[in-house]
């Protein structure tokens, strides 16, 4: 049966507004974007969702195994800032914001469905974060005979290591980004759990001989 032309139309023109979108924001600050969509543009909450929603689902399913729960989180949480439009505070990095928004919006979901709880707020620490093994750190700082001991090596850090490693390496924050998405009071408290998580896997991944 042929296609609708109408249908693949409508897709191409839905295709290229994405596009021209994505133009539009992506030489724009994360302060300059996020104030577009809080005085109510329209294509800035376009370019959020469509910018973040997967990363977002991806660092979710660090906290439970429900992949629903996660995306209906997601969308929670991005019905809510568009509810809240015209009162919400300036935001300098985006990613650092969303990350400790949905952060709170599934623990917050997986207490209210205690059935789907997977692990509480007090047991993150022990949690098994998987970090992907093409990061891009294992891919500068190992070859490929060394990427399973890496891989092993992470799986012997604490949950708060491996999550510390994914923020820092996977989706590169700094350092204060991870002690406010981490609730450290002090900066310095999320260098020196990297460092010292850092410290670790070279110990793990020391040759035997």
């Amino acid at each position: 049966m042929p296609n609708n032309p109408n249908k693949t139309s409508a897709k191409a023109q839905i295709s290229l507004f994405n596009q021209e979108v994505v133009k539009i924001f992506e030489s724009k600050s994360d302060l300059e974007i996020w104030n577009a969509f809080n005085k109510g543009d329209e294509m800035a909450f376009n370019y959020l969702y469509r910018s973040y929603a997967s990363v977002l689902f991806q660092f979710g399913c660090q906290f439970t195994k429900d992949r629903m729960l996660v995306q209906d989180s997601i969308q929670n949480l991005f019905i809510y800032l568009r509810k809240k439009r015209g009162n919400l505070s300036e935001v300098t990095n985006i990613k650092g914001y969303l990350f400790r928004s949905i952060q709170r919006e599934i623990l917050k979901n997986c207490k209210n469905n205690p059935g789907k709880i997977e692990i509480e707020e007090s047991q993150l620490e022990y949690f098994q974060i998987q970090i992907s093994p093409e990061t891009s750190f294992i891919q500068r700082e190992f070859e490929d005979e060394r990427q399973q001991m890496l891989r092993e090596g992470i799986k012997k850090l604490t949950g708060k290591q491996r999550k510390a490693i994914l923020l820092f390496y996977e989706e590169e924050l700094s350092y204060k980004e991870i002690a406010q998405i981490m609730d450290f009071s002090e900066v310095k408290s999320a260098r020196k759990l990297i460092y010292r998580a850092l410290s670790s896997l070279k110990e793990f991944i020391k040759p035997t001989s």
